[in-house]
This record gives structure tokens, sequence and C-alpha cells, in this order.
């Protein structure tokens, strides 16, 4: 039976359709509808993708793969769907301004005629998607080689590569080389893989349903809505279904009630495969377990021999690491039988080995050897309720730790109480609250990376960072619950992440405001553990401050189901806490969701914020809840709402007189004014804010306030006073360090030059946007400026390049959720049509399809080579 015969062709229904995908046949009730092969086929499409957000590019893409067709080809198709199912109310197929279509009608699925599938509930929260950028992927590059694990690294790239094996884990004490060889795997099957290796690291997690989000992460998918996190993560790869992926979850065993998890995703994708390394096996079906072992012990019959032991993988890690400390150290035939005889008192394991290794800076290996055969003996009655691997490394991390004096015992096992690494200014912070270190932390520290007990790690011309291995940081915080340090310690280190995260609570300037969000992003995983202390031990104050100094970094670095999740949390504990504090966590609450496209809640969080700040009588507070009303009405399209509560916040504010809340009420206003083509009342109320602006010495919101009012002039067609009114914000942004502002105003001009075929001024502002645009992370503006680019690259008559670039920005935008208006797509395309009409069919095709499948990082790159003859305007 041919794979044609074996493919599943169910009916659907839905109202009064039916669509018999098997006889390709459309029945309202008992008539048939006649529908083009087009239109018929995004029919189809849309049932299989039912509930789910299908971007315009997506369906362009999935209908006409082998042609290029305009946007204008799509609707048509659109209308005439819409015009057979009778659906002029949109209650069947839904249109989701600027972003795409969903399908929202119930559906029941019949296979052979038999109805075996519940019917789909229709969910507003549904109207998701999760994007990413393909061809990325994320391996940490290895500091040395691997020794040792050349069968290993075979059997387990056999395994993966194996049709029938979907999940292997590589088990093992800390310390064993789990990781270690797990990358080397990664690394070697980027290649079978087609890139879709992704890396996870799951150490600094304690909650297991922190795991999909960390996965999300790693993949570059994007939480732009509602729905849970794992539900994108199972579309994403059903979607995929024909492309391999690999992940590699690393340090699985403190999240084991995420084993389901897995299971899930797998059962999604037959193209999944999982590799995971843990101390403890999953168990669960199908699950391979590959235990990996100690490295090989000396054979003790060729400890005479030198060439023998030098051939050992053991000896030859001590070797390298003892290299890495002593360059002038080698095995010798008199060393050798002691460096053996160390590598067998540890077991073989490669962190063990390390650990020794870094003492022959004090000590040759024979009095290395007589110390460690000591310590063994004296611990022999140690703890029984471990593995015996287990203790052999706590034996060994025993050894070092005991050979450190009081100063750096304190300092290293106060450390484990950061995740990932810290500054020196923030260990002195949070292990030296009572100066009794008893000497310089610099000095103490500096002892502690040497020993190789910690890990220095430089970042540039910023402050270099200590951290250390996860099973050293584990043996850490062991020795600190035994000290009775443990609780001060560790509210220390709250202490520390929450006078760091309310530094950005006051009105930061643009440049203060980016170092702030710098420093946020390298301390992520510190205020993720500073603030499961403080949850598990039902710190609500603490809670509190440090989730709504956190506000501002989790939305504009887009963390935002993670800050959702948390604020909810402080929400439930906060049952103490005033009544100001709630509807404050409830105007940041709706802030999320709206972003996320969940309304119904946004809206919820929003009313129940608003009635206690009317029942408090708190106008400041009743004028915030009442903008972010105003937000979400616009957002879910409730215009007439919307400009209600816009008037009436503003009143609120002019009531106050608050005047800078006055003018950001007015930027907002006419936003809203201008996308409901109100040009003349939004150019009268960016008028006023610009005078407010100005008066309060605000240069930079004066700014902002010109080139919007360049917007609607260009709208307007009046291209020579926006082109005055954008030079003039931009030498206002210039002057008040606004990168951003920059690089919006210089985008701006350089589409009126694009316009104009002035292209030596379009490519040079596009240039120094980009740079701007990436620099900050922007990716709407990245991608304008990539469109500017594509543009710039036909004047140089270099088609390919033009088509190439195009294709980046229009994937990115796709990624992002954030798509050209029709009418800027519209313009785009008319100025690309000379680069698809310059070269073949398999010429265009192909150059568009190297710019889609391009990283953003080499897409910024790609974009900023100089290329082509000199460029004409």
């Amino acid at each position: 039976m041919g794979n044609a015969e074996l493919k599943s062709q169910p009916k659907y229904r839905f109202a009064e359709f039916t669509v018999d995908s098997g006889r390709g046949t459309v029945l309202n009730a008992d008539r048939e509808v006649k529908l083009r092969p087009k239109v018929y086929d995004a029919l189809l499409y849309f049932l299989e993708s039912r509930g789910r957000l299908i971007s315009k590019e997506e369906l362009i893409q999935a209908l006409w793969s082998d042609a290029f067709v305009t946007e204008d080809s799509l609707v048509q198709c659109i209308v005439e769907l819409r015009r057979a199912l009778e659906d002029r109310r949109q209650e069947i197929l839904k249109t989701v301004p600027r972003r795409g279509y969903v399908f929202t009608a119930a559906v029941t699925i019949e296979d052979n005629g038999i109805g075996n599938a519940s019917p789909l509930q229709r969910e507003d929260d549904s109207l998701v998607v999760a994007q990413r950028v393909p061809g990325r992927y994320y391996l940490p590059l290895p500091r040395t080689p691997l020794i040792g694990r050349e069968q290993e690294l075979r059997t387990v790239r056999q395994l993966l590569l194996c049709p029938a094996t979907r999940l292997v884990t590589l088990t093992g004490t800390g310390g064993s080389g789990k990781t270690r060889l797990g990358l080397q795997v990664a690394s070697e099957l980027l290649h079978q893989f087609e890139s879709r290796v992704y890396f996870v690291a799951l150490a600094s997690l304690t909650d297991p349903a922190m795991v999909p989000m960390a996965i999300a992460e790693s993949m570059g998918i994007h939480q732009t809505g509602g729905r849970p996190v794992l539900d994108l993560l199972k579309d994403y790869l059903r979607e995929a279904d024909l492309s391999p992926v690999l992940l590699l979850l690393d340090n699985f065993e403190h999240i084991m009630a995420a084993s389901s998890l897995v299971v899930e995703l797998l059962d999604s994708s037959s193209t999944l495969k999982v590799l995971v390394t843990s101390r403890a096996a999953l168990r669960v079906y199908g699950e391979h377990e590959f235990p990996v072992p100690p490295l090989p012990l000396p054979d003790s019959r060729q400890v005479g021999s030198l060439e023998a032991l030098l051939s050992n993988p053991a000896v030859a890690l001590f070797s390298q690491r003892a290299a890495a400390v002593k360059p002038d150290f080698t095995i010798t035939a008199e060393n050798a039988p002691a460096v053996a005889a160390i590598c067998s008192r540890v077991d073989g394991l490669p962190l063990a080995i390390e650990l020794a290794a870094a003492r022959v800076k004090m000590l040759p290996p024979s009095a290395m050897l007589a110390r460690l055969e000591s310590r063994l003996q004296l611990l022999t009655e140690g703890p029984r309720d471990v593995p015996e691997r287990q203790q052999t490394l706590r034996k060994t991390i025993d050894w070092s730790y005991d050979l450190l004096n009081g100063s750096e015992q304190k300092l290293l096992r106060r450390l484990g109480v950061f995740l990932g690494a810290c500054t020196l200014e923030a260990a002195e912070a949070v292990c030296n609250t009572r100066n009794d270190l008893g000497a310089e932390i610099f000095n103490v520290m500096s002892s502690l990376v040497d020993k190789s007990l910690v890990q220095q790690t430089d970042q540039g011309n910023d402050e270099p960072r200590f951290g250390m291995l996860e099973t050293i940081r584990e043996y850490c915080l062991e020795r600190l619950a035994g000290s009775g340090e443990e609780q001060a310690t560790r509210r220390a280190h709250a202490a520390y992440c929450l006078v760091l995260a309310e530094e950005g609570n006051p009105d930061l300037a643009e440049t203060e405001r980016a170092g702030w969000l710098a420093r946020c992003d390298i301390e992520h995983d510190n205020f993720r553990a500073a603030l499961d202390w403080l949850f598990q031990t039902s710190d609500e104050e603490w809670s509190f401050r440090l989730c709504v100094a956190l506000f501002r970094f989790w939305e504009m670095r887009e963390h935002l189901a993670e800050g959702r999740a948390r604020l909810e949390s402080v929400l439930r504990m906060s049952g103490s806490r005033s009544a100001r504090d709630r509807a404050k966590v409830l105007v940041y609450l709706s802030t999320f969701a709206t972003v996320q496209g969940d309304f119904p809640a946004a809206t919820d969080f929003v009313e129940q914020s608003l009635w206690i700040y009317q029942n408090l009588d708190d106008q400041w507070g009743i004028a915030v809840s009442m903008n972010a009303r105003a937000i979400v009405a616009w957002d879910r399209q409730d215009y007439a709402a919307a400009q209600r509560h816009f008037d009436e916040t503003l009143a609120c504010w002019r009531a106050l007189g608050d005047r800078v809340a006055i003018a950001r009420c007015l930027h907002n206003l006419a936003n809203f004014l201008s996308s409901r083509g109100d040009y003349a009342r939004a150019r009268a109320v960016l008028e006023e804010a610009g005078w407010i602006f100005e008066d309060l010495g605000d240069h930079s919101g004066a700014a902002w306030s010109l080139n919007q009012l360049g917007d609607i002039a260009r709208e307007e067609g009046e291209v020579a006073a926006a082109r005055e009114l954008y030079q003039r914000a931009l030498l206002a942004f210039r002057k008040a360090n606004d990168r951003w502002g920059i690089a919006r105003s210089l985008t701006d001009l350089a589409q009126i030059a694009c316009d104009e075929r002035d292209h030596v001024t379009a490519h040079a502002a596009y240039r120094e946007a980009l740079a701007l645009f990436a620099n900050l992370g922007h990716k709407r503006g990245i991608a304008r400026a990539l469109e500017g680019f594509a543009c710039s690259a036909l004047a140089q008559r270099d088609s390919a390049r033009a088509l190439a670039i195009t294709a980046t920005a229009a994937h990115l935008r796709q990624w992002i959720g954030a798509p050209l208006m029709p009418s800027e797509q519209s313009k785009l395309d008319d100025k690309l049509q000379p680069a698809w009409a310059s070269l073949s069919d398999a010429e265009s095709k192909t150059a568009y399809a190297r710019g889609w499948a391009m990283s953003l990082d080499n897409a910024i790159k790609y974009a900023l080579e100089e290329s082509g003859p000199a460029m004409q305007s």
C-alpha cells in the first residue's frame, strides 16, 4: 500500500458545512459548494491549523510555495472563502489585524466515516502562534578537549541516529562528565539535525513548571499570547514534523516532575529527539539510559610502564589539567605511579581528577597522594544516605575544602547562594556583610580561582564574574546549611538583588536604563533564586518589592510569562498587604496580559485595580488604571471605548496637574488618533505635548513629539514638512543621547530619501540606524532598517542581495508577529519588483530562500557589508 493510501483523509464538520478531504468536496447541508482549487487549499489549511494564528506570510508560503505573489492574491482568496462560507461576521474565520487569520469555529473530525474526535472549543487565548528563527542553535563552547570518551561518544551518537530511539539519558554522579559528553555528542550531530540542536540549561531552575519556558527560550520561541508555553512548543514541533530537532536538557535530576513534559513533547513530533543529562534516569517508557562511567583507571599491572600510563585517559586528563595551572608540569617515570594512584583513589571521576590536578601548584603528586589517602581514611564513616559514587566525590571535595584556610572556606560556602556567577562587588555585599572574612575579599577570591574551586569569566571591559561548577555549588550549600549561616546569607543575597532591581525604579535616563537592563540580564538567574527563597520563606514584603522592582525588566526584555506568573504569586500571598499595593500589581498584570493578547484577563485585572483605586479615592491610581484600560480597549479593537477612556485619562491627569503624565498621555492619545486617521486632532495633541516637554526641559520627549508630527505629515503627503520635522527630531535626539529616538528618526529620514531615489543618503542613514537598533535589541526597528537596505541594494543593481535582505526582514517580522501594514507592504513590493524581474525564477527564489534561512546576527552582518558597484542616486 502506498503512502497516499496510508495518509488519513478525514471529514471536517463545522457550522452547517462538511469538508471531505478524501473526495475534495465541500457541502453546505446537502448542497455542494464550488470553490476554486486555491480557495479549497486555503480552507483545508485553515482546518488543519484550526484555533491557531496563521500569519499572512505563512499562508502565502503554504498556498503559493512555488510562485511569488503579492498580498492581493491572498486577500482575494480570503474574500472568496468567506463568501462561500457565508461568514460576513467572521464567526468562522477571524481576521487578527496586522497579524493574520484564525479559524475559530468548533470543528468535529471524522476519520474514515467514524467520528472519533471531540469538538474543539473556541478560546480567545488560542490566538497565538510560536514563532522562531530557523537555523539557530546554541551550544556552550567547551574549554578543553574531550579525553577518553571515544567509545561513549560513538555509542551515544549511534543511539540518537537510530530511528527507534527517541530519548537518551546520560546518567552518572555529579562530576562524571555527563554535560561535557552531551555537548560533544550534540556538536557532532549538528549536520544530521540540520543545525536544529538546542542546549537547555536547567541547573538554575527549581520549579518543574518553568522547564517549558527554558526550552522555548533556548529554541527562540516567543510567547506572545495567553496560551501555555507547553502548547506553543508542541504546536511548533508538530508544524516542523519533517525537520529533525535535538534537545539537550542539561542537569535534570532536581526537576524529575518535568519528565512528563519530555514525554508530551516527544509525542507531539516524530522527528524530535531528546538527550538528557541527569544523576538519575527519568523512568519513562522508551527511555534509553546510558550510564556515563568514570574514566578507565590505570592498570595496576602496568604501573611501572610510563608508556602505558600516558595512554590512560584518567592520567592524560590529570596531565592536561595540571599543565594548565603549572605549565612546566609533565608526567615522568618518577611521578607517574603517584598520579596513577591519585586517579585510582578518586575512582576516575573527571571532576575529582581536575580538582586534584589543580593542587600541583602547591604539592607534588607524591605529597598529594599521602594527604588524599589520609583524608579518605578519615571520612570512611561519612554520610551513608547517598550513593557510593557521590560519597567518593564528596570525599574529594572535602579534601580540597579542608585545604582552604578559614577565610577561604567561609567565602566558598557562602558563594553557593549565587546562581550562575557574581561580581566581586556582589560577593562582598552578600558574603561579608559582618566583615568577618578576616581577609580582603579580592585576595580570598583570587586564591579560590587559583585552586580551581571558583571559575573567573572575563566580561570585556566590565567587571569579571566568578562562578563554580554545579557539583561544587551543591557541596557549598550543604556546608552552608551546616554552618548555621544559610538564612543570613540567603537574606543578604535577596537584599543585594532587591537593591539592584530597585535601582531601575526611578525615571532613569536612556543610557542609565540600558545599563541597568544589561545588569539585570546578567543577574537574571540570581533574581530567580532570590524570589524562590523569598516565596519559600513566605517573605511577603520583600517578595512584593522585588517583583514590583523587576516589572520594568520583565516588560522591556519580554519575559512576559515569567513576570506574570511571579506577580500572580505575589497577589495570592499578599493577604496582609495594602489595597494600594494590590492595585499596583493588578495594573502590572494587565500590562503583561495585554501584550500576551489575553484581553479577558487584562480587562479583569485593570477593572479590579480601578475599583480599588476608586474606593481609596486615589486619583493618581485612578488615572494610571484608566490609561491601562484605554490601551486594553484599543488593542482589543473596541475603538469607541478606547477613545472614551483616553479622554477620561487625560482629564484625570489635567485635574492632578501632573504635567509629565499629561504629556505622555497626549502621546498615547495622538498615536491612537493617528491610527484612526484623525490627523488634525492628533497634530494638535502632539503640539501641546511638545510644548509641555520643552517647558519641562525634557528634550527627548519633545523630540518624540516632533517625530510623530513628521509621521502625520508624511501620511498626509507633505514630504518636505515631514523631512524638516524628522531632521529637527534627530538633532534633538542626538543632544539628548536618546539612541532609540536617533535610530527611529534616521529610519524615517532614510525612508523619505529612498522614496526620492536618493539612495546614497538612504544607505548611510539606514546603516547608522541598523547599528543602533541592533545594539538596543529592537527587532521591529531592525526589520525596518533591513527593508531600507534592500532598497539600497537594488539601487546598486544587486538584485539577489536585495531579495535576500528583504527575506531576512520578512522572516524577522513573522517571528515577532509584527508585519508591515498593507499599504507599507504594497509600497515595498513595488520598489522591489525590479529585483524579481531582473533575475530568473530560480535565481530569485534561491536568493529569497537564502535570506529567509539566515540567523538574525548573520542578517545584520550581511546588510552592513559593502556590496555591488558604486551606489547611484
